[in-house]
Order: structure tokens, then C-alpha cells, then sequence
């Protein structure tokens, strides 16, 4: 059973809340839907889907365009638009508002700068799918206005949702020392392990860099319709079976009363059908969490990974390895990523030893939902229509903003 949905749409759309959730403690109403089952009925057959995503749609895109451009997919902060951000950021410190309060109605930006912002959001949903923005002045700006900054940003682009069962909303990539190979207790991000090719559980995914790595902790992003079209050509088996709603996903214990623990769903997807549009091929994968669930099929509750599937999964990799296009993220850099036909990776990285005095790496995030009200993707899930769709909401766990990891 998912947990409550709050807001409620006509009956074909989702189905009704089980029972009312009390929306006071989410500071603007709003409950996180969190991980659900698809509306299996909803799935499309293999047989509709495209052979070939064309090279002129604007989703689709080859690394080659953009390897040697940067200028076609950076976006370096003017003054004037730092500028606004700084005085948003310190005109909500002043009100002495919770971080988790912020939105575009007490966080305000000038004219310009959103009507920019707005640009590069439908960018990331209906274009490219991805953009990095560069200097942002965390070091003159320090992690209290830094975070307020960047969370600002973010709510132009969509409604930040929970990122894991502690209801973070301001989530943090640092190694904490956990142990990587623990797969089915540990988030990878809370690690320095090597993150293969994956999309995280919300529309949009944002990064600011807030200080490297000694080594590695590089970026890579791969174009989900590129790969489709390589699987059709070379691999169609393979194709055929990520459609197929064959496909377990871990929780990982992040259960609402009621759960499983797990999701059973596809890979690939057709978007639902709506008069006069287009239905894009949508891609919903992170090997860790499908490769994790042993200790349920080896009870025989689940069946394990076929022969079959564990291929497809390595071709899959590495095919997302043939067309990657690389990033290094810089100090003050922020990098956006639409997960729904765009997958990202990152290397495995060391961190400066302790008597350096250098800081461990340490990444801000945000996970943004864009829902299907407000230009996102249609989804064959229950919440497509919700406002924060997606994410990872453990029963009523109210969100937090916190400008550390924990």
C-alpha cells in the first residue's frame, strides 16, 4: 500500500486516499507521494514502441554535439543574476523562516533571472535534459546562504520532494564512511563508490559542488534515447525485456506501514497516451537496487535476476559507457539532470586525508518533481498529476533542510 496521496484529482486520473494525512507538518501542505508500482494496465507493449527515436527530436542528442561546446550547455552566472539570488537568499534569512519553507512566494528573484529559469526548466524536461551552471560563490557566500541560495533556484525548477526515509529535502553526497558493499542497507551516496548509470526517484536531480575530491568523484551522463536506439539496432531482446514489468527495485527498508520491499516494475517505458502528443520513451533504472534484493529471492518470495536479465544490465552499462558524456564539477558548479531520458553516473573518488586540511568532497542535492499539471511527463503511476511526485516519503516523516550531511 503507497503511503496517502494528499491532493485528489478525478477518479480517473488516481485512485482516492486510503485516509486523510495531516498536511500541517509538510510546511507548504504538500506530502511527498513516494516509490510506487506502475498502473500496470497502463504499460505499453513492446510492440508500440519506437525502432528508432529520431536524431532531430529535441530530447535526443549525441555526445559529440556537446563534448567540444560547452557554450551550448553552460550556463555561467551573470552579476546581475548572482545578484538577485544574493539578496533572495539574505532578504529569507532575515525573515527567520525554516530552509524548508522556501518557495517562489517568499524567495524572490528578479524578472529576468526567472524568466531565465524557466527557459532552461523546459530545457531539462522537453529538451537536452541536462545543463550545468557555474560560479556560484559558495566560498564567499559560506553553506548557510550557499544552501539557501541553491534551494531558492531550485523551486523555480520544480517542488523539491524526500530523498530518503529521514524526509530530507536538502540532501547531501559525502562519503560518511559507510560500507559500499552492504548494497541492500547502504545509499551509494553516502559512500565514495563508483555510482554506475542510473535516475533517482523524481523528474529533476541538481548538484552544487561545494567542494571536490582528491581524486575521481567525476561526472558522466548518457542520452537515454541514444541508448535506445543502439538496443534497438544491435540488441532488440534486450530492448523487448526492459519493457517488460519483470523488474524488482529494492526499498532498501524505506518502507511505509504496509509496504513491500520492494517495486516490480519496468525499465523502459512509452509515456500515457494524450490526444496530439507524443509519446516519449521514459527510462527508470539504478542497478544497485535491482542487483540488492537477495535476500528476498533467495527465499524464493521474489524470483532472482535471469541469466537474461543480468546481461541486459551489463549491456545496458556499457552501452551507457560508449555515448557518456564527462564532467568534471568545479567548486560553485551546479549541475541539472532530468531523469526521465537522460541516465548519470559518477567514478569512484579518495578524499584528501584528514591532516590536509582539505574538506571532504561534498555535494549539495535536490530532487525537484515537475508533475504532469505542470509540463512534466506523463507517467503510468498513481501520482503523475501529484505535485511531489516521486521521491522516497516513509509514512507522515516530515521534511527537513539540513546543511549537513547526517
Amino acid at each position: 500500500m503507497a503511503p496517502a496521496i494528499v491532493q485528489t484529482h478525478s477518479a480517473d486520473a488516481i485512485k482516492a486516499p486510503s485516509k486523510a494525512v495531516d498536511t500541517s507538518i509538510f510546511p507548504d501542505g504538500i506530502k511527498t507521494s513516494g516509490q510506487l508500482d506502475p498502473i500496470y494496465d497502463q504499460l505499453q507493449p513492446y510492440s508500440v514502441f519506437p525502432k528508432e527515436i529520431s536524431s532531430s527530436a529535441p530530447t535526443f542528442w549525441e555526445t559529440s554535439d556537446y563534448q567540444n561546446n560547452p557554450s551550448l550547455w553552460q550556463h555561467p552566472f551573470s552579476f546581475e543574476e548572482l545578484a538577485s539570488l544574493s539578496k533572495a537568499a539574505d532578504d529569507f534569512i532575515n525573515q527567520g523562516l525554516p530552509l524548508e519553507a522556501i518557495s517562489p512566494a517568499n524567495f524572490f528573484l528578479a524578472p529576468e533571472l526567472v524568466a531565465g529559469l524557466a527557459s532552461m526548466r523546459n530545457e531539462l524536461l522537453n529538451g537536452k535534459g541536462f545543463l550545468l551552471y557555474k560560479g556560484f560563490p559558495v566560498k564567499e557566500w559560506g553553506i548557510h546562504k550557499s544552501g539557501v541560495a541553491y534551494f531558492g533556484l531550485g523551486c523555480y525548477l520544480g517542488l523539491p520532494v524526500s530523498q530518503n526515509s529521514r524526509g530530507h529535502i536538502l540532501g547531501h553526497v559525502k562519503d560518511l564512511g559507510e560500507d559500499s558493499t552492504q548494497i541492500d542497507k547502504v545509499r551509494i551516496y553516502r559512500t565514495n563508490a563508483r555510482q554506475f548509470f542510473h535516475a533517482d526517484d523524481c523528474d529533476l536531480v541538481g548538484l552544487l559542488c561545494l567542494s571536490r575530491a582528491e581524486e575521481g568523484g567525476e561526472s558522466d551522463i548518457a542520452s537515454v534515447h541514444k541508448v535506445w536506439n543502439i538496443l534497438q539496432a544491435e540488441r532488440p531482446d534486450i530492448a523487448e525485456l526492459f519493457t517488460k514489468p519483470i523488474w524488482y527495485f529494492d526499498r532498501k527498508g524505506e518502507t511505509s506501514k504496509g509496504q513491500q520491499e520492494w517495486i516490480r516494475t519496468a525499465v523502459f517505458y512509452l509515456e500515457t497516451p494524450a490526444a496530439g502528443k507524443e509519446q516519449r520513451v521514459y527510462c527508470k533504472w539504478d542497478p544497485y537496487f535491482v542487483r540488492s534484493l537477495a535476500r528476498f529471492s533467495d527465499q524464493g518470495i521474489i524470483p532472482p535476476l535471469s541469466p537474461e536479465q543480468k546481461e541486459a544490465a551489463e549491456v545496458l552499462e556499457a552501452t551507457c559507457n560508449r555515448v557518456k558524456l564527462h564532467m568534471i564539477l568545479e567548486v560553485g558548479d551546479i549541475q541539472f539532470v532530468a531523469n526521465s531520458h537522460v541516465l548519470h553516473a559518477r567514478t569512484a573518488y579518495r578524499d584528501y586525508s584528514p591532516d590536509s586540511g582539505m574538506p571532504r568532497r561534498h555535494l549539495m542535492r535536490l530532487w525537484l518533481a515537475t508533475s504532469e499539471d505542470e509540463g512534466g511527463w506523463r507517467l503510468p503511476f498513481s501520482d503523475s498529476r501529484e505535485k511531489k511526485r516521486g521521491g522516497i516519503q516513509v509514512d507522515d516523516t516530515p521534511p527537513v533542510a539540513r546543511l549537513d550531511a547526517d
